[in-house]
């Protein structure tokens, strides 16, 4: 009988460590990238929920300024007016206002029209000096957020 001696390979072990290596490398870049993204994405919704908060404070603004008889937009024709609120929210706030006078009934005398003036704020808030801003638009970070009300004296 012919014996058959087995010749001993070495170097495979070392060859499975490069690629195990490599492979737990890559596992945690991507973790790594995924965690940055997350970061990213979760500041993004913080700005956008800041713009919101200072859209909303800038239409109670300009209500203010349109239905109470003391203050200066009780004709609201066109008028605007940015805010700053980079101390409270990081934001600038772009508020205008319309109005529409209609007749609507008639008085208690039943002869007379009843006039009322239908007011629309416009509250654009954004992370720039001036809303909107559309050369900063297209920047990662730059967030607007706007909300319209309409109301009648």
């Amino acid at each position: 009988m012919k014996t058959i001696k087995l010749q001993q390979q070495r170097g495979l072990g070392a060859i499975a460590i490069i690629v195990i290596i490599v492979v737990l490398g890559a596992l945690a870049a991507s973790i790594a990238r995924l965690g940055t993204a997350s970061h990213r994405a979760l500041s993004n919704d913080v700005t956008a929920a800041r713009a919101l908060q200072a859209a909303h404070a800038g239409k109670e603004w300009g209500l203010y300024q349109a239905l109470h008889a003391g203050a200066s937009w009780n004709s609201c024709s066109g008028n605007s007016q940015t805010l700053d609120l980079t101390a409270d929210f990081g934001m600038h706030v772009n508020v205008s206002c319309n109005s529409i006078l209609y007749n609507e009934g008639l008085q208690d005398d039943g002869v007379t029209p009843r006039t009322v003036r239908i007011f629309t704020i416009d509250a654009l808030a954004c992370s720039s000096t001036s809303c909107p801003d559309n050369t900063r638009s297209v920047l990662i970070g730059y967030v607007e957020r706007r909300v319209v009300a309409q109301a009648s004296n």
